[in-house]
């Protein structure tokens, strides 16, 4: 071989082994988690705050620091999920005030928080929020009940969208959640009494048009989560056999409607509540509350949006007591978990088989505390 032939060789090789350096870090990257932080309402009546903890690379937390929201919670439960949310970058941290009919805005800078605005809700008992780039959605649950809507939210400063309250399908609906679909084209609310799912239609101008209004596979829909090709993930806190917990899986239309792809697969659990959906659209959990059950569910999601259990009883991580708002760290790395009945903070280390490992949490949170947000 001409040492011309062996340079170009050697080249050749180089190239490739660079490649595939460049390759592999760029996977390692997509599967790691830097460090982030986890944030929790005290729903209190005698001030609201939020309660920030640091999370360490391996999903470690350690308490941060606690920031009132300027308003008031309502000291108990709010049945709802998504009370507090961030912004599609982290820079923002939007806090429900189910007290005072308002909505707080926060400035994420690195370990701690800044107060930057109150706004009214725009109804009353605000208890479900939700953001799409610029957009933002609240559920206010009592009275009539609604969703407005609200602009600004990529730069902090939210302001009332004119004419963009919305009616539920009815008063008195026990409406759970609020959530725009991933590309921003619909919202969709669950309401428990009713036993229907309403979507709305999202104009350019931010404007909902609805609702439309869907009847649920099973009983009482309760939280939600979207994964790839519009599929929707509901729990149903009394679906399945012997009143037993479920989880429906849907397929969200353009037209607004929903088509069933798994219709109440049980969990074999109580209480299913509130539901999560890895950021690959491979598994979704629910957070069983009941004090007979105190877990996980896992389920597989297919291609096409069927659900299958990871576990035959469905127990695929215990919690503390009383599991209800969990939340995905950046990559879904790491699941967390707030326990209602026992005041602390479960943490799982979510293996790339949708199985769990449990985490050591955190405990202290007070009674009555309410949502759990992450990144």
């Amino acid at each position: 071989m001409t040492r011309s032939h062996l340079s170009h060789a050697f080249r050749l090789i180089i190239g490739i082994f660079t490649a595939f350096i460049v390759l592999n870090i760029g996977v390692a990257s997509a599967n790691s988690d830097s460090s982030g932080a986890v944030y929790i309402l005290t729903n209190s009546p005698n001030g609201n705050a939020v309660m920030s903890w640091n999370r360490a690379a391996d999903g470690a937390l350690t308490l941060a620091g606690s920031y009132s929201t300027g308003g008031t919670g309502t000291g108990t439960g709010l049945g709802s999920q998504g009370a507090l949310i961030l912004s599609e970058n982290h820079q923002w941290l939007f806090a429900v005030n189910a007290g005072s009919n308002d909505i707080s805005v926060f400035r994420v800078r690195h370990e701690r928080l800044v107060l930057t605005q109150r706004v009214p809700s725009g109804g009353l008992r605000p208890t479900s929020l939700t953001v799409h780039k610029d957009l933002l959605y609240v559920l206010n649950a009592d009275g009539a009940g609604n969703i407005t809507g609200f602009s600004g939210a990529q730069h902090g400063q939210l302001a009332p969208i004119a004419n963009s309250t919305r009616p539920l399908s009815g008063s008195a609906t026990a409406a759970a959640q609020v959530q725009f679909s991933p590309d921003g084209d619909a919202l969709v609310v669950t309401e428990r009494a009713t036993q229907t799912i309403d979507t709305y239609r999202v104009g350019k101008n931010g404007l909902a048009t609805g609702p439309i209004v869907n009847h649920s596979a099973g009983a009482v829909p309760f939280g939600f989560a979207f994964g790839k090709r519009n599929q929707l993930v509901v729990s149903e806190a009394g679906g399945g056999q012997n009143g037993l917990s479920a989880a429906s899986s849907y397929v969200l239309k353009d037209n607004g409607t929903l088509t069933v792809r798994s219709a109440s697969a049980q969990t074999f659990q109580g209480a299913a509540c509130w539901v999560v959906v890895t950021k690959n659209g491979r598994y979704a959990y629910t957070a069983n509350a009941a004090a007979s059950s105190n877990s996980i569910s896992g389920f597989r999601i297919s291609e096409h949006g069927n659900l299958t259990l990871l576990t035959p009883d469905g127990r695929t991580g215990l919690t503390g007591d009383g599991p209800t708002d969990m939340a995905l760290s950046n990559n879904s790395l790491f699941l967390y978990v707030r326990n209602a009945r026992g005041n602390s903070i479960s943490a799982f280390a979510v293996q790339a088989d949708g199985s769990l490992q449990a985490l050591p949490g955190a405990s202290g949170l007070p009674a009555g505390a309410a949502g759990l947000a992450a990144y």
